[in-house]
C-alpha cells in the first residue's frame, strides 16, 4: 500500500506551504486524485487518519475530488471517459487513445478556519 507513503509526502507538502505562508492552522486539505493515477482514493481516506495522529493535523479534515481519465481516440479525435469505457472508444471501438486527464495527484487547496 503506497498510499501511506502518498499521504506522508501530502502532509509534508502541506507544512512547508503552512510554514511558508504563516498558517498556523489548516481546516481541510483538499486533493484532487485522478482516476488514472495509480493512487486509490479510498485507501487514502483509510489511512489519513493514522499518519496524522499525534500531529499537529490530527483534527483537519481530508476531502477528496476525484477527476475522471479521460482520453482521446487517435483514430476518430473523440475524447472519452476511459475508465468507464475501458479503454475502448465508444466510437470506433479501437483502443488507442492519448490520455489528456485523470493522472494528476494534486493538493488541490488549503481550508484555513
Amino acid at each position: 500500500m503506497h498510499e501511506i507513503g502518498v499521504v506522508r509526502q501530502v502532509i509534508a507538502t502541506v507544512d512547508a506551504f503552512a510554514k511558508d505562508n504563516g498558517l498556523d492552522v489548516i481546516d481541510t486539505i483538499v486533493l484532487e486524485i485522478g482516476d488514472l493515477s495509480l493512487v486509490i482514493p479510498q485507501y487514502v481516506e483509510d489511512i489519513y487518519g493514522v499518519v496524522v495522529r499525534d500531529t499537529k493535523y490530527a483534527n483537519t479534515k481530508l476531502k477528496i475530488e476525484t477527476v475522471e481519465g479521460q482520453g482521446v481516440c487517435r483514430e476518430c479525435k473523440r475524447a472519452f471517459p476511459i475508465v468507464k469505457n475501458e479503454g475502448y472508444c465508444p466510437r470506433c471501438g479501437k483502443r488507442n487513445a492519448d490520455i489528456i486527464s485523470g493522472r494528476d495527484f494534486i493538493v488541490k487547496e488549503l481550508i484555513v478556519p
